[in-house]
């Protein structure tokens, strides 16, 4: 709905009325509200042009899958703390296919401290991912199991996901390392990369010797 009211398919009202539907308390109302404006409606301004990218490819698309990478690209993309954890998320569990979730929190405590607000923080996106079908959790939460991939084979769609990594890093990357990237892990990227990346107008191909090529983000 959130993708809908910033293409103007919908209206505030009717996303006031779906949120008043799910029966969410006063406080969880004003969070989600508050996650909706920054991930869809009200975007931060260097983002603006991004999301609306995002919105013209899925704002006319019922496919909840298609909706699911909306809501993961612009997540990692506004917020380096959901990507962070969602990184770590992909790396833990890219070998056996789970991981502890008290293994997260000490890779997060490295990086943010040690620090109650911390654990809170990223109990609170594991649960997102949890909810947008990335993962589930088992043993009473205390472990992940990483869901099967999604298979993302539109190219635009492609072109915006791995923009949304781009913009998560903060550098150019080997394109080779895109499709298998952590921060992407609930998404499988089934095109081949250089032919779908040679036609963006926001990402830039750039070779480093014979044989390595690097995307980056134009300038």
């Amino acid at each position: 709905m959130a993708i809908k009211v910033r293409a103007g398919l919908a209206t505030l009202d009717d996303l006031e009325a779906l949120l008043d539907s799910a029966g969410l308390g006063k406080e969880a109302k004003s969070k989600t509200r508050t996650k909706l404006n920054a991930l869809a409606i009200e975007p931060r301004n260097e983002l603006a042009a991004f999301i609306d990218r995002g919105v013209e490819i899925f704002s006319r698309q019922d496919d909840c899958a298609m909706t699911a990478v909306f809501a993961w690209g612009s997540a990692i993309a506004s917020y380096p703390y959901f990507g962070k954890v969602a990184e770590f998320s992909g790396r833990l569990t890219a070998i056996q296919g789970d991981c502890s979730v008290s293994e997260i929190h000490r890779r997060m405590s490295e990086v943010y401290g040690d620090r109650e607000v911390t654990k809170r923080a990223t109990q609170a996106v594991i649960q997102t991912q949890a909810n947008w079908g990335a993962i589930e959790r088992v043993e009473n939460g205390k472990r992940l199991n990483r869901l099967p991939q999604r298979k993302v084979s539109d190219e635009k769609v492609i072109r915006w996901l791995v923009e949304a990594a781009l913009r998560f890093t903060g550098k150019a990357m080997p394109v080779t390392s895109l499709p298998t990237m952590a921060v992407i892990y609930p998404f499988q990227i089934d095109q081949s990369l250089p032919y779908v990346l040679s036609k963006s107008d926001t990402i830039e191909l750039r070779a480093e010797g014979p044989s390595n090529q690097f995307a980056a983000l134009r300038s």
